[in-house]
């Protein structure tokens, strides 16, 4: 069957009719002289793959194929009359009538979308399957409008997928879009700006492809001057080859270099609509996404050795190969000047520019689309053969929609051992190639794989890139220039998110990281401090009084100094225990004073190094308990020598008040006060470690927090209050006659002890951290110091310097000289009152 038809692209028709000639007729699409016959491998695709399956006698015994080929047009309304007369076998077409024996089951086609749809749109009627290999419309892919059709591409939706996963692996932030004015085009603007949403791209600009008109070159010089006017280094190109002739004359007109053209599936770059190639070096480095192909086995060497003698009544064949090698046939001259066709040219000595001899990702689609037909044939021709011997009979009574259950579920190796399926919208499992394309002198371009798209059933598509693979060097594209770290982004009013400005960091933050998605800047954590750069947090450095310090060494040493010394004195004093000057002070007294002296100046040891749980709970209320007993030993010695004074006087009231009994009642209940009220504190609201952060500062301060402050005052009032009593009590009886004058010098220690807290209290109230502790340690070693040295050095002094006065007869006389001495200025007083 021949249908003549003037249009420029290919539909082609399979049908079950069984031939008997060898040789099967192909009717190829017209080849004008301003069409350069490089698609033609299409048809030849067309026409190895039904001689390979003739030929394979397990795929279709006993059966042959035969070709039935239609011309598309380039208007719908001519492409539907041409459906309708495939389905109703007449020229003229009649809806819903089939004059002749043979009946249409399915159909191949076609390139084009729109022409694909407008087939579709009237065998869908009939339910007769159409298997398409072009360019994908996502229009296509609604089962309830199109449930017939079957694409032999994968889903369109996974291209744009691509394209985007494509820019986030480049970091391309800003694009112009390019695509045509149609249905698909807007289908195209809406998919691609969600992708490009999802991965914060921006479009700069979105031109459209006008259709191409001869001597209509206004079209073509306002998309040059657009695209011009892009800023971006990238553009995204949408659009089948014959949308885009006026694109390449755009670009043919000015010399753009410098940006990466990024095309979809549907646009070939070597397919030229003129005798002369375009110039493509504008294109050089585009990247394109091609629907994954392998190379037919066995195609090569059919292109080869293809002759047009073979099919004598192939009459496009004999024009193809007329307008390739420009020599002309005896029934057949373009030119009178064109020598003749002897049938020994070769297409594998012809330039790529006019054919290829690798196998197109269409011709791999036309394969493919044809043996899935053939395989439907198979499983239906098997399925009868189980039940009915005469196979032939039988298949001719399958109606087209009869093959839609096979179809669905199709799944076959090819040739090339790819797995051919369609998912539940009917189309291709299958995924895409990235090509890198690669413009020579001579105007030819040759695609290199450099990556693929690949659906994954758990991460949905993915991208594979070889980065080496690249031919031409990747540019930079976007709109505003990454902030460097310690800046954020500031948009404007009115600009695309891509469009921004730089600002630095607030005070106290930073960004880390050079990026474009620096909207905020990060707050450092509180052990952090901004560098002054503000791009990276700096560890505070950790403040506390160490023992490695000049300061606190300094401190330690002072107090364990002071220990020894107390400990020296300690064992003077239990060595001359049965003399009589520490006999006469009540030596247990002086014991128990000597050994809380000697834990205050050991409890400062624990205001030094890092504050811990354990330190911080014990360290106030443990010197608060030892610092009340020795001030209350020190009230029970004052307390000690008026009462030796007082029992002088024979029959004195106050000698039962002398003794053990009373000097350990007043250390005992003045210190379980304090012992009180420290527990309270611990029990209620105990000190805690905690550390202070200076904001602005580069550290850390480790304290320990009194938890109640006010019981911490607590502590120093009752101490206070302590040391004042013992203070007056002192002070009034500081003229009492005694050898060694005891009460002066516990009103002298008394004196400086009370300055020494009292000054610590308003110096303690206006410092913070390491100070804070610092003056707590002076306050501590310094009152501690005065108690030991007004009330003892003069004691050792005596024991160890002055031997002779530490007799009991010296004390005695002396003693007794004081008592007459006061009695005779009493008796003075009342004379002379």
């Amino acid at each position: 069957e021949k249908r003549l038809h003037s249009c420029s692209q290919s539909l082609f028709n399979i049908s079950y009719t069984i031939y008997y000639k060898k040789y099967v007729t192909i009717l190829p699409m017209i080849f004008h002289s301003s069409l350069l016959p490089k698609t033609f491998q299409y048809l030849l695709a067309f026409l190895f793959t039904i001689q390979e399956i003739n030929k394979d006698v397990t795929l279709l015994p006993n059966l042959t194929l035969g070709i039935s080929m239609s011309q598309d047009f380039l208007f719908p309304k001519l492409t539907y009359l041409d459906s309708i007369c495939l389905s109703s076998g007449k020229k003229s077409g009649i809806p819903n009538y089939n004059c002749i024996r043979k009946q249409l089951i399915s159909i191949l086609g076609g390139l084009r979308s729109d022409i694909t749809i407008s087939i579709a749109n009237v065998l869908g009627i009939y339910k007769i399957p159409q298997v398409s290999y072009g360019p994908f419309a996502s229009t296509l892919s609604d089962k309830f409008h199109f449930p017939s059709f079957y694409q032999m591409v994968p889903n369109e939706l996974m291209q744009f997928t691509g394209i985007s996963l494509l820019l986030a692996h480049f970091g391309w932030k800003w694009v112009g879009l390019i695509t045509t004015d149609n249905e698909a085009g807007v289908n195209f603007i809406r998919v691609i700006s969600q992708e490009m949403g999802k991965i914060n791209c921006c479009i700069e600009s979105i031109s459209c492809l006008p259709n191409y008109r001869p001597f209509h070159e206004e079209s073509v010089s306002e998309l040059s001057s657009s695209i011009s006017r892009l800023s971006s280094n990238v553009v995204i190109v949408h659009g089948e080859t014959y949308k885009l002739i006026s694109l390449n004359l755009a670009l043919s007109e000015k010399q753009m270099g410098g940006k990466v053209w990024i095309t979809t599936g549907a646009w070939d770059f070597t397919s030229h609509f003129s005798r002369k190639p375009w110039n493509l070096t504008s294109l050089h480095g585009a990247i394109s996404l091609a629907v994954h192909k392998r190379e037919i086995p066995g195609f090569r060497d059919f292109l080869i050795g293809i002759d047009p003698e073979q099919y004598p009544n192939d009459f496009y064949l004999k024009n193809f190969w007329a307008h390739v090698f420009r020599c002309s046939w005896p029934f057949f001259r373009l030119d009178p000047t064109w020598p003749k066709c002897n049938s020994t040219e070769k297409l594998q000595d012809v330039s790529i520019d006019l054919f290829n001899m690798d196998t197109s990702s269409v011709s791999y689609s036309i394969s493919n689309a044809v043996y899935v037909i053939a395989h439907t044939l198979h499983k239906i021709y098997f399925l009868h053969s189980e039940k009915k011997r005469n196979v032939k009979v039988e298949l001719f009574k399958i109606q087209a929609w009869q093959l839609h259950s096979f179809l669905r579920q199709i799944r076959f190796n090819n040739s090339a051992g790819e797995e051919i399926s369609f998912d539940e919208n009917h189309d291709l499992h299958s995924g895409y190639d990235i090509l890198n394309w690669v413009i020579f002198p001579n105007n030819s371009a040759v695609a290199t794989q450099v990556g693929s798209v690949e659906l994954q059933a758990a991460l949905g598509p993915t991208i594979t890139i070889n980065d080496e693979s690249f031919y031409s060097q990747i540019p930079i594209s976007v709109c505003s220039e990454s902030c460097h770290p310690g800046y954020r982004r500031s948009l404007a009013s009115g600009k695309l998110s891509c469009c921004f400005d730089c600002v630095p960091c607030t005070e106290g933050s930073i960004s880390s990281q050079k990026g474009t998605n620096m909207d905020h800047c990060e707050k450092c954590p509180e052990d952090q401090y901004p560098s002054d750069s503000r791009d990276k947090c700096i560890a505070k450095l950790i403040v506390f009084l160490s023992y490695n310090e000049p300061l606190g060494a300094i401190l330690a040493f002072i107090s364990g100094f002071h220990s020894l010394i107390t400990v020296l004195i300690l064992g003077i004093f239990f060595k001359f225990q049965d003399t009589p000057i520490v006999k006469a002070n009540n030596r247990d007294l002086t014991f128990v004073l000597l050994f809380s002296l000697l834990l205050c100046f050991l409890c400062s040891l624990m205001f030094i190094g890092q504050p811990s749980k354990v330190s911080c709970f014990l360290r106030q209320t443990f010197f608060g308990i030892v610092f009340s007993i020795a001030v209350s030993s020190i009230l029970a010695k004052t307390i000690t020598v008026i009462l030796a004074f007082l029992i002088k006087n024979p029959g004195s009231t106050w000698q039962h008040w002398t003794g053990k009994r009373l000097t350990n009642s007043i250390v005992f209940f003045c210190s379980l006060i304090q012992v009180v009220i420290c527990g309270i504190w611990l029990v209620t609201s105990p000190p805690f470690p905690d550390m202070e952060k200076p904001s602005g500062h580069d550290h850390i301060i480790l304290l320990c927090k009194e938890g109640s402050i006010s019981m911490f005052y607590v502590v120093l009032g009752y101490m206070g209050f302590l040391a004042i009593v013992s203070f007056i009590v002192a002070f009034f009886a500081r003229k009492l006659p005694g050898v060694f004058n005891e009460t002066k010098l516990i009103t002298f220690s008394m004196l400086v002890f009370c300055s020494v807290w009292l000054s610590f209290v308003s110096t303690y109230i206006s410092n913070t951290g390491k100070s804070m502790v610092v003056v707590e340690i002076f306050a501590i070693l310094g009152s501690s110091s005065a108690l030991l040295g007004f009330i003892f050095f003069p004691k050792c002094y005596i024991i160890v310097l002055r031997p002779e006065w530490n007799r009991k007869t010296n004390i005695l006389g002396k003693a007794n000289s004081l008592v007459t001495k006061a009695n005779a200025e009493q008796l003075n007083n009342k004379c002379i009152q």
